[in-house]
């Protein structure tokens, strides 16, 4: 059985000892994936006022980690529609209805992967307010 891990070029670099993609044979896992992007900037965070309040807004966060996942697939030849899991975090479940209307873009309940989604206290970084990992089945 085919076992690699790849980072993907282009895309942040992992904040840890992980890569972006491992295909272990016919299936592709998508380590925790942010809106996070190369110049270390974020999706998604908005700066409202001279005090730096921030604001985040939950569909362009949710559209461009899901971006970042097609784009980490597409490096073994496959698509969203080979996403056979998904397990997301949201750091608010207030904004669940925003990142659901997004996802919708993305899949749809008859055709779609499983999907399970929790909330959490915080994830590695203050500006992220989702994170999503995948699972695919790609036969080589």
């Amino acid at each position: 059985m085919s076992n690699k891990s790849r980072l993907v070029e282009g895309k942040a670099t992992p904040r840890g000892a992980y890569p972006h993609v491992k295909r272990v044979g016919d299936f592709i896992f998508i380590s925790g994936t942010s809106s996070r992007l190369p110049d270390n900037t974020f999706a998604g965070v908005h700066k409202v006022d001279e005090m730096g309040t921030m604001h985040f807004d939950i569909k362009e966060q949710t559209r461009a980690v899901l971006e970042n996942i097609k784009d980490y697939l597409a490096t073994e030849g496959a698509t969203m529609a080979d996403v056979v899991d998904v397990t997301s975090f949201l750091v608010n479940m207030n904004d669940f209805a925003g990142y659901n209307e997004v996802y919708a873009e993305y899949f749809n309940k008859e055709t779609g992967p499983t999907r399970t989604t929790v909330a959490v206290h915080q994830l590695p970084h203050p500006y992220l307010v989702v994170e999503i990992k995948a699972m695919a089945y790609k036969p080589l």
